[in-house]
């Protein structure tokens, strides 16, 4: 079309710009939407209520509200999601022909800020390995252990040291225990239980020729495993020993909890895994998952998918909701030595001098991992001995025959965190306040089953009782009818004798009746008396009355 004028061009175009910056905001308001339905699917509490079947109306009107109040507070949730969970995760991602699992360290290193790169670090301790590590559950302290006799607590965030010690005996595994304020050591023959400062402050004689240390946090529990095949539950808050457990399996190094039901899982030398809880005696689930020992094992954080590996060359995932059934399985080039899976679910598996993580590797099976590194680029580190995920951070850490290495892994951890369970940056009073809120929220140990939603339901009676008292109920409805019916059949039914005053004046006559039986007799003489008077006096009258006097008149007399 051809326009006359400017103005009539000038108008043209901005109708134009302003429908196309119209049609943008509209679409940014639908992408939003969108996101927000996503979210509000994610944080529904079930499916919804039929209420075709429901004919009493105040019910159907109580959940309908209920319903309601549900939608309510599931759109309110996804409306301030964004300041709830002001961080996400992210991953590496590649571009083209690219594989993330090409990517080093120090192409990693070079590409994000300060503060992360700080986070990769390389301790050569070649003369006191091999070493195992573990942190905290906020993740700011790690432990390190040597085997000839090392132990060392650092907040190695900051870079500095809280505590070192040589303890020269062997150590062969270390944990922490509720904080950083307390650790433990399986030592050559027993536990030794250190403060922050190194000073040994316990001796656990009963844990002998321990291999394997992890500790229960909600219920203050340190599990031990080793030589004898032993497993022993301590109660560090109080000391006493809460169970004692033969395996009957012989000995046992590998050990890690179920961190949705604190159940210990246990890997044998003969290629089984065994769950195993305080309150039973023997184990309440088997597994017979490899041809050879098992070299390590781990469970993710929600505790549905179990991954072991053993010394057949197989790593292989387990379903631990239905029936405890192999999803899918990798090869491995070498026996596992260690295994961890993060808190996003990534898991890194570590054999010989190399590390593979797989991302999504629980859930569905992957063709090539997630990020790979090898530690023949560290001359100094020697094989891999143990490796941990860092809670809260994008790290993992490598202990090894020549001491202790980080690798930054994005994706890894948790990007938000509740300070009321886990605070990476409290201070001291919060530490102690946090503390003493966990002694007060402390689990009992009949808490620990395989299904943790049990706890507070209400148990089922046997299908026999519920017979029986169905039909005592029946039988009690039905001589309860008959009585009710044999009174109607006896009542007879007179007209005019349940008036209200009627009835009233039963009730009085009853009440006085009963309260005082006496004062029917005395009615009933004084209405006697008073026929006999009347009698005599009517009598009387007659007497006086002169003879042949009618009766109409007698009243004059």
């Amino acid at each position: 079309c051809q326009l006359n004028s400017e103005t009539s061009k000038r108008y043209v175009l901005k109708c134009i710009y302003v429908n196309f910056f119209a049609i943008c905001k509209m679409g940014k308001k639908a992408s939003v939407r969108k996101e927000e339905k996503s979210l509000a699917d994610r944080l529904k509490r079930g499916p919804e209520i039929s209420f075709k079947d429901i004919t009493d109306r105040k019910l159907k009107g109580k959940l309908r509200h209920t319903e309601n109040v549900f939608k309510e507070s599931q759109k309110k949730a996804a409306k301030i999601n964004e300041w709830l969970l002001p961080e996400s995760s992210g991953y590496l991602e590649a571009e083209g022909a690219e594989r993330t699992w090409q990517a080093k360290q120090e192409d990693i290193r070079a590409a994000v800020d300060v503060g992360a790169a700080r986070k990769q670090l390389d301790l050569v301790l070649p003369e006191l390995g091999p070493y195992k590590v573990n942190f905290t559950r906020s993740g700011r302290y790690m432990l390190l252990g040597g085997t000839k006799g090392h132990l060392a607590v650092t907040d190695w965030q900051r870079g500095d040291l809280l505590c070192e010690v040589q303890v020269r005996e062997t150590v062969r595994d270390v944990c922490f225990l509720h904080n950083e304020t307390f650790f433990a050591a399986a030592q050559k023959k027993y536990v030794y239980v250190y403060d922050k400062r190194g000073i040994e402050v316990h001796c656990l004689r009963d844990h002998t020729d321990t291999l394997a240390l992890d500790f229960l946090p909600h219920h203050f529990m340190l599990t031990s495993i080793g030589e004898q095949g032993v497993l022993r539950y301590k109660d560090t808050s109080t000391g006493h020993l809460i169970a004692e457990h033969r395996t009957k399996l012989g000995p046992c190094g590998v050990m890690r909890q179920n961190p949705s039901n604190a159940v210990m899982c246990l890997g044998h030398a003969r290629g089984c895994v065994t769950m195993w809880t305080p309150t039973q005696t023997s184990h309440v689930v088997k597994l017979l998952c490899h041809r050879g020992p098992i070299g390590a094992l781990s469970i993710d954080e929600s505790g549905q998918y179990l991954a072991t590996a053993g010394a057949d060359g197989q790593l292989k995932v387990w379903d631990l909701r239905h029936q405890y059934r192999p999803l899918h399985q990798y090869f491995t080039y070498s026996t596992v030595t260690s295994m961890d899976v993060s808190q996003r679910g990534l898991l890194a598996v570590g054999y010989g001098r190399k590390i593979q993580i797989w991302k999504d590797g629980l859930a569905q099976k992957q063709e090539s991992p997630y990020m790979g590194h090898s530690l023949a680029t560290h001359p100094t580190s020697g094989a891999l001995t143990s490796l941990r995920f860092c809670p809260f951070e994008d790290v993992l850490a490598l202990g090894t025959e020549g001491g202790v290495s980080t690798l930054l892994v994005p994706g890894a951890g948790e990007p938000n965190f509740d300070s009321y369970v886990a605070n990476p940056f409290a201070n001291v009073k919060e530490r102690q306040e946090g503390e003493v809120r966990a002694l007060l929220d402390k689990l009992q140990p009949d808490t620990i089953t395989l299904d943790p939603d049990m706890v507070g339901r209400v148990r089922k009676e046997p299908e026999e009782v519920a017979k029986e008292r169905a039909a005592s109920q029946e039988e009690a409805n039905r001589l309860a009818l008959e009585m009710q019916r044999r009174r109607a059949d006896e009542r007879t039914k007179m007209k005019g004798k349940n008036r209200p005053s009627r009835r009233a004046k039963r009730k009085q006559t009853n009440i006085i009746e009963e309260r005082n039986p006496a004062v029917r007799e005395r009615a009933k003489a004084e209405i006697h008396n008073n026929v006999e008077q009347k009698k005599d006096e009517q009598r009387q009258k007659e007497q006086a009355a002169p003879a042949g006097t009618a009766k109409a008149l007698l009243r004059f007399y």
